[in-house]
């Protein structure tokens, strides 16, 4: 007889601070917290957790499955503590629970059975995949739904233990999959598309003994009605470029077509798994043989890509000039971790902010992002509500947070049509300026400003690969592109800052022009280092550093004004621009060196520095750009930094030695702090010498 409640009160009692817990008062979740965590003191509280998420069918879907989310954590954090009878009821509850007819009920059991699977327990459960197979010919659609969106998780999370298992599901799941990918119902053919997915880059030898099913059955899917599958399509050829490119180079014709086309695709998750082709097909040798004949309906598809949307103007308060006296959220500033301490600045694609790399943003499940805390509980369970038509999008969307910083810095279409752009360029040099230029010159003079600032864009993103054929244009562009620093609309003065970086080295280094551009780019981005937008600041303040590192000592007449502006943006910056200020300061002592030992200049630029420095505590991370930025200055000035040496070393040495004392810390961020304390006295030694 299956296990009930000792006491329907018992039940009640839980619902209730499940509800609770979805307040949207912080102490009342707070309190919450605690009492459901004092609960885990009870064997069969587990129980009652997953009794609310597959038994009360008539409770809210919610509350239902915020259960079992914090059943998923406690799984997490302890399944192996759990007695045998709670962890045979949880798995048999999770089983009889997969066609429940709310998708997110289906979605969370999935959640907690694939959790239970990560913990190294899928031969521990050996009628799992069994039951979840036969599930997947149920005529229950919510029955084989439930059962393929548990298989796609287990799938993402669990691919080596599938690979690796005795039995090798594989060799029967893998065909099963195939067979669905011509399935009636567009959600189960996704399901399906992205079970395989998950074997494609580590070469299942399951998969690569039915790579010719595969191929035939999803090129079939090439043209779906459902923008998931297509998205998945799209997916799966991108990651067969990388691994079995020979495969796929009989039909490259027909795949490149279907990629500029889905490019376009009016979904913008379509179009940015299509984009991701330009990238990955740059890499292979074949790139410049099979994409030339198509260079001239791709270069427009992606200049038109990088436009901003209406969406991601709002996101990006696009519109709003002054911001600069709002405080950052702790959301705006991502965490700092130490670097090495000599500067290598970057000048990667970035997004409007003109200084962020355009790195992919890893996929992270959403079983790993959900945390103990009820607020974030709950923010898992809104992610499952908002994609539970997605796919695996639950998983994609953690990622983000849901934070307006975070969707400003997302791999999204614009950067990664950018991205392709560039590298692109890089492969095909300046034979691509024929085709480009008319379209840089009708972007770039637009009157819609989105499309002028997408157009600096492109310019930005060939800087590198076209940079010999765009010579002879380089005087007018960058005179240009110098007064696109004044335009209206920050987003503009924004990109233009990142996009006058990109060619920071023919500025500097053309001696017939240098005071034509070197001076009054100088004079420009100092102006927008003190912009009233904040994104403009950081753009201008992180092109000012690479404009440091290629002008050296070109710098020194200049330093005053340039000291000036730097000690009025710390009186000006909010917290996430001080941490980009400091780097700032800290490349320009590197650039011009003891040119910065002068008592105006040290008198200049040293109080706010230390004002700053008594400020932080111990144990704040924001020590680490401040603490770099002192080391290349203290290596700069020499005897100049005698004044402080005293109260920097005594600092240095109690940090270290902190870090050393303190064995029950978080053992990163200790190495860290004792590392860049480190550096700051390598840098004193070094500016000291034999003193």
């Amino acid at each position: 007889m299956s296990w009930q409640p000792v006491q329907a009160n018992d039940i009640q009692q839980i619902l209730t601070l499940l509800r609770q817990s979805q307040s949207p008062d912080t102490q009342v979740q707070r309190q919450v917290q605690a009492r459901l965590e004092s609960l885990n003191q009870y064997p069969d509280f587990n129980k009652y957790l997953v009794y609310i998420l597959t038994k009360l069918l008539d409770e809210q879907e919610a509350t239902r499955s915020l259960s079992g989310l914090i059943l998923k954590n406690n799984a997490k954090s302890h399944y192996e503590k759990f007695p045998d009878d709670v962890r045979s009821y949880i798995k048999q509850e999770c089983l009889s629970a997969l066609g429940d007819r709310s998708p997110l009920i289906r979605a969370t059991v999935g959640i907690l059975i694939t959790t239970i699977v990560t913990k190294g327990l899928l031969e521990q459960w050996p009628i799992l995949l069994e039951h979840l197979y036969s599930c997947l010919d149920s005529p229950d659609i919510n029955l084989c739904e439930g059962a393929f969106g548990a298989l796609q998780k287990i799938c993402q999370d669990s691919a080596d233990q599938l690979e690796n298992a005795p039995s090798q599901p594989l060799n029967v799941l893998i065909p099963k999959f195939i067979q669905f990918f011509l399935h009636s119902h567009p959600k189960i053919r996704s399901h399906a598309i992205a079970c395989v997915n998950e074997f494609i880059t580590p070469r299942a030898s399951a998969l690569m003994a039915n790579i010719d099913l595969f191929l035939e059955n999803l090129f079939q899917l090439a043209n779906d009605t459902d923008c998931d599958v297509r998205k998945h399509v799209c997916r799966a050829l991108v990651m067969l470029v990388e691994v079995r490119i020979e495969r796929l180079i009989p039909h490259m014709q027909q795949i490149i077509e279907y990629m500029l086309l889905k490019s376009q695709d009016g979904d913008d998750g379509v179009a940015l798994e299509a984009c991701e082709f330009w990238l990955m097909i740059a890499d292979q040798p074949i790139c410049r043989e099979v994409l030339q004949p198509y260079l001239d309906k791709l270069l427009p598809i992606l200049c038109k890509n990088m436009k901003y949307s209406d969406m991601d103007i709002i996101t990006l308060q696009g519109d709003v000039d002054q911001n600069d006296g709002e405080p950052d959220g702790l959301e705006d500033i991502r965490p700092r971790f130490h670097r090495a301490r000599r500067r290598q600045h970057t000048q990667n694609l970035s997004d409007s902010n003109g200084n962020d790399e355009l790195n992919h943003a890893t996929d992270t499940n959403n079983n790993s992002t959900t945390t103990t805390t009820i607020s974030s509980t709950n923010q898992a369970d809104q992610h499952l509500q908002d994609g539970q038509d997605d796919d695996d999008d639950d998983d994609d969307n953690d990622e983000g947070s849901g934070t307006d910083a975070d969707q400003a810095t997302e791999w999204n279409l614009r950067k990664c049509s950018a991205a392709a752009l560039d590298v692109l360029s890089n492969v095909f040099r300046e034979t691509i300026l024929p085709i480009l230029l008319p379209i840089l010159r009708e972007m770039l003079f637009h009157t819609d400003w989105q499309i002028k600032e997408s157009g600096i864009l492109v310019l930005g993103a060939i800087a590198e690969g076209c940079s010999h054929g765009l010579t002879p244009h380089l005087p007018d562009l960058v005179d240009y592109l110098i007064k696109c620093l004044n335009e209206i609309k920050p987003l503009v003065r924004s990109i233009t800052c990142w996009t006058l970086s990109r060619y920071s080295t023919w500025i500097v280094h053309n001696e017939a022009q240098q005071n034509r551009f070197l001076i009054p780019l100088m004079s420009e981005l100092l102006k927008r280092i003190l912009d009233t937008n904040k994104k403009v600041q950081e753009a201008a303040c992180s092109a000012f550093a690479t404009l440091e590192e290629e002008a050296c000592i070109q710098m020194v007449p200049y330093l005053k004004q340039i000291l000036e502006t730097l000690v009025h943006a710390f009186r000006k910056y909010q917290a996430k621009n001080l941490l980009i200020l400091y780097d700032a300061i800290g490349t320009l002592a590197d650039s011009v060196g003891t040119h910065l030992n002068r008592s105006d200049y040290i008198e200049l630029l040293m109080p706010p520095l230390i004002e700053r420095w008594n400020l932080l505590q111990n144990d704040d991370k924001d020590l680490f750009p401040l603490l770099e930025c002192l080391s290349s200055i203290a290596t700069a000035l020499q005897t100049g930094f005698l004044p402080y040496c005293e109260p920097v070393f005594g600092r240095c040495i109690l940090l270290v030695q902190q870090t050393l004392e303190n064995n029950g810390g978080d053992a990163l961020t200790d190495k860290d702090f004792m590392i860049v304390a480190l550096d700051l006295l390598s840098g004193l030694a070094e500016g000291l010498g034999n003193y």
